[in-house]
C-alpha cells in the first residue's frame, strides 16, 4: 500500500507540476502581451531653424530647460549659429543635427554659403545670397560640384563648432530636390557617419502649414493618433515673439504675408506654446508618449538600415 499511495502521490505532483507550469507560461505571456498593449507611443521632436537668429536661439533654450528631450537642427549659415551651439552644448537632453542650407527666404534678412560667393558662384544671387526659393534654385544654373563643396563646408563649420552632431536634414527640402542632390547629401551623411532625417522609417508630420486657429486642436488630435509600431517625427518651427521675429517676412509663403500682422512670429510662438504647455508636458511627465531624439534612434536601429523615404 506504501508504494502504491508514494506513485499515487509522485503522480499528483508531476501533474500538478505541469499545471502549474502551464500557468506560469501563460501568464508570462499574458504579462507580455500587456506590456506591448501599453508601451506609450514614441515622439521625435525635431526643432528646425536653430541659430537662424537670437529669437529661436531663446525658444530652443527655452524648451531644452523643461528637461524633456527633443532633436534640434542648426543652420550653420546664419549669423547665430555660434549662440545656437553654445546653448546646445549646455543640454544633453538635446540631439543636435545639421540643417543642410541651399535657401535664404527672408525679406530684408540674408544669409550667404559658408564658402563665400567667388567659391561657389552658382548657388547665389547678384548680391551673394542665397536665392530664396526652391524653384528660384532649380531654374538656376547650379552646379553639382559646388552643392557638394558648399554642404561640406557647412558640416566642417559644424564638426569644428565642437558640438557634438548626430544627424542631417535638409531647409525647404532643396538640398534632396532632385536624385542628384540627394545623392550628395546621402554621400555627406556617409562621409561623417551621420544619420538623416526620415531615412528611419519616421511617420513624419510637421506644424508648419496648420492655421493658427487650429494648430493647438491639430496638435492634440495628431498626438492623440500616434502610430505605436513607427516613431512618430512632428517637426515644429518655434520662435519667441519679438520684434526682431516680428520683422521677418516670408518671401515664398503667401500665407505669412500680411500689412496688419506678424504672422511668422505668430506662428512660430504659437508652436513654442504648444511645446511648453501643461497638456503636452504632462503626456511626457505621465509616460503617456516616449520622446526620443535621433541620437536615441541611431543607437537603437544604426546607420546601415537607414533608407531614403518614398516622398519628403
Amino acid at each position: 500500500m506504501g508504494e502504491r499511495k508514494f506513485f499515487t502521490t509522485r503522480r499528483t505532483l508531476i501533474a500538478m507540476t505541469k499545471q502549474t507550469l502551464l500557468l506560469l507560461f501563460l501568464l508570462l505571456i499574458s504579462l507580455s502581451l500587456f506590456r506591448e498593449g501599453s508601451v506609450p507611443p514614441r515622439v521625435l521632436l525635431r526643432i528646425d531653424d536653430d541659430g537662424m537668429n537670437h529669437s529661436v536661439n531663446l525658444a530652443v533654450k527655452e524648451l531644452a530647460q523643461t528637461g524633456i528631450s527633443f532633436s534640434s537642427s542648426v543652420m550653420f549659415t546664419c549669423p547665430w549659429y555660434q549662440e545656437a551651439v553654445a546653448n546646445l552644448k549646455d543640454f544633453p537632453n538635446v540631439s543636435a543635427g545639421v540643417h543642410l542650407v541651399l535657401n535664404s527666404e527672408w525679406k530684408y534678412y540674408r544669409w550667404g554659403p559658408v564658402l563665400g560667393r567667388s567659391a561657389v558662384p552658382s548657388l547665389v544671387d547678384a548680391d551673394g545670397y542665397f536665392l530664396p526659393s526652391i524653384e528660384g534654385f532649380l531654374d538656376s544654373n547650379y552646379k553639382l560640384d559646388e552643392v557638394e563643396k558648399e554642404l561640406t563646408a557647412q558640416m566642417e563649420r559644424a564638426r569644428d563648432s565642437g558640438l557634438k552632431i548626430d544627424y542631417i536634414d535638409y531647409h525647404m527640402l532643396t538640398a534632396v530636390a532632385t536624385p542628384q542632390l540627394r545623392a550628395i547629401v546621402e554621400k555627406i551623411a556617409h562621409k561623417y557617419h551621420l544619420g538623416i532625417s526620415r531615412y528611419f522609417d519616421e511617420n513624419y508630420q510637421s506644424m508648419f502649414s496648420v492655421p493658427l486657429d487650429s494648430k493647438k486642436s491639430e496638435f492634440l488630435k495628431m498626438l492623440g493618433d500616434l502610430d505605436r509600431n513607427r516613431v512618430n517625427l512632428i517637426v515644429f518651427h518655434i520662435a519667441q515673439d519679438t520684434p526682431e521675429m516680428r520683422a521677418l517676412i516670408d518671401m515664398n509663403d503667401a500665407k505669412m504675408h500680411s500689412k496688419t500682422e506678424p504672422l511668422t512670429a505668430m506662428h512660430r510662438s504659437k508652436e513654442l506654446s504648444l511645446l511648453l504647455s501643461k497638456e503636452f508636458q504632462d503626456m511626457v511627465r505621465t509616460g503617456s508618449i516616449r520622446l526620443i531624439t535621433y541620437g536615441d534612434l541611431i543607437r537603437e536601429q544604426g546607420l546601415t538600415k537607414m533608407k531614403a523615404p518614398v516622398s519628403d
